[in-house]
């Protein structure tokens, strides 16, 4: 398990000291057996995100200076099922691409949890655990989907709304960045960040391996709350947000100094909604 320790002055932010278990460089093979895996699965996971954006029609144009993304939209041959189906297969993928890099040092430390057990047993209960967080992840891409395609039929109904997008988009990443400086979001941070708190002494089996997954998925959902927000205005499909977005979660629950992190990406976001006003303005 990891040992962390808290400066006085960091806020229910812990930081890993330099004998943390997880950060230890000296794995058993099973270890980096899952870490081979995990970098497979984000390099193939990175490589579909990156063409399914090159995929995606640039969009568009509309009143207020600024393209809709045309992921929203349903094709001529599609239903709605099948459309929010696509959206959901899309999301997963980019969601293992942004979210395993900052998963895999939970997933070890749960693995070191499943002391005396075989490495079938322990492949199945750690597959089984990734399933349940990235099925979170999964609810949350039905719920993103639901949300931007009701906006965007109100605003094509509505040129008058859609005007004021640009001024949506900035309170919303103005939101995001005040989140990112509550105490609330250093609370669910320091929690993803403390391994004891994450893997809970429980009967090692199939259920309660899943069940840690959701409560994983849960906490990191909650946790990338302002993140997320940023993503769904800024485009979901663009990958340059997504890199961004990537980088500042990774950054924030790997790094020694959270509160650093969470306290920059929180000024960056409130910059940019500043700067969003400012476009809305010109145009």
């Amino acid at each position: 398990m990891n040992k962390l320790w808290i400066r006085p002055e960091e806020t229910l932010l812990p930081t890993f000291s330099t004998t943390s278990n997880s950060m230890r460089t000296d794995f058993t093979a099973f270890e980096r057996t899952v870490l081979a895996t995990c970098a497979l699965l984000f390099l193939a996971s990175a490589i579909v995100t990156v063409r399914l954006c090159a995929s995606m029609p640039g969009g568009m144009q509309m009143p207020g200076g600024w393209r809709m993304s045309m992921v929203w939209m349903k094709m001529p041959d599609q239903s709605w099922v099948t459309a929010a189906a696509s959206f959901t297969g899309m999301w997963v993928v980019m969601m293992m691409a942004m979210m395993l890099p900052s998963l895999v040092p939970t997933l070890l430390s749960y693995r070191r949890s499943l002391q005396g057990m075989d490495v079938v047993h322990r492949v199945r209960l750690m597959g089984l655990a990734g399933a349940g967080y990235f099925l979170l992840w999964d609810v949350l891409g039905l719920a993103v989907y639901a949300l931007g395609v009701t906006s965007v039929a109100a605003e094509m109904k509505w040129p008058l709304l859609a005007r004021h997008v640009p001024f949506a988009t900035a309170v919303v990443l103005l939101l995001a960045g005040c989140f990112q400086l509550t105490s609330w979001k250093a609370g669910r941070l320091g929690k993803c960040r403390n391994a004891e708190a994450c893997n809970p002494l429980v009967a090692p089996n199939s259920r309660n391996a899943f069940r840690q997954g959701l409560v994983w998925g849960a906490d990191c959902v909650w946790c990338c709350m302002g993140f997320m927000a940023v993503l769904a205005v800024t485009g979901v499909m663009s990958l340059v947000a997504m890199i961004v977005v990537a980088l500042g979660i990774t950054a924030e629950r790997l790094l020694p100094r959270p509160d650093y992190t969470t306290r920059a990406s929180g000024i960056v976001m409130i910059a940019a909604a500043a700067f969003a006003v400012a476009h809305a303005f010109g145009n």
